[in-house]
């Protein structure tokens, strides 16, 4: 009797210790250290919360720069993050890149060779935010005429939200879609 109730008081502190004290005082931390990320990360807009710069979602219609393939759920469901499991021999691997490079050549009246890879593939994660600066390049001319803009100026709003490597060395160069679609709102409205 007298080994449990010494196991069931370590069992108890313990819990206290590592249940609840560890991650109040870790929650704590990254809020004050780190509170935008430790909060998701999330781009708000009138007050309103549009989304998170960490996690992709989907812009339909040609007035949008469209993100890269989701292979999350219903499309960038973060409750379903992963891959699409499909290996590089697969032929429905295959088939799905082909009828995606077809789809996106003909949206945006470019050769099917000129497709980057990001905008037929999904990230490993399947909620990547962001597109290759030649994913958003061959976009720049459907999002241009649906808003009635100059090519010039949507090319420019693509340049000026292309982020550099991280650190200088690692990853590439790279645009958020998110960010850039409201930067195009921004336009509209001005």
């Amino acid at each position: 009797m007298r080994q449990s109730w010494a196991g069931l008081r370590v069992l108890l502190l313990f819990t206290v210790i590592l249940g609840i004290a560890y991650p109040l005082a870790v929650t704590g931390v990254s809020q004050v250290a780190f509170g935008d990320q430790a909060d998701g990360s999330l781009v708000s807009r009138d007050g309103e919360v549009v989304g998170s710069s960490l996690i992709g979602q989907t812009f339909e219609g040609d007035e949008w720069f469209h993100s890269r393939p989701s292979a999350a759920g219903d499309g960038y469901d973060p409750l379903a993050s992963s891959g699409s499991n499909l290996g590089p021999e697969s032929a429905d691997l295959l088939a799905t890149v082909e009828e995606r490079r077809a789809a996106v050549a003909s949206e945006n009246g470019v050769d099917p060779a000129d497709v980057p890879p990001d905008a037929i593939t999904a990230s490993g994660s399947g909620l990547d935010p962001h597109i290759s600066p030649a994913y958003a390049e061959i976009q720049v001319e459907r999002v241009a005429e649906a808003r009635g803009l100059s090519a010039d100026a949507v090319a420019e709003l693509v340049s000026e939200h292309t982020q550099g490597r991280i650190l200088g060395i690692l990853g590439g160069e790279r645009v958020d879609v998110l960010e850039l679609n409201l930067a195009l709102e921004d336009l509209d409205a001005s």
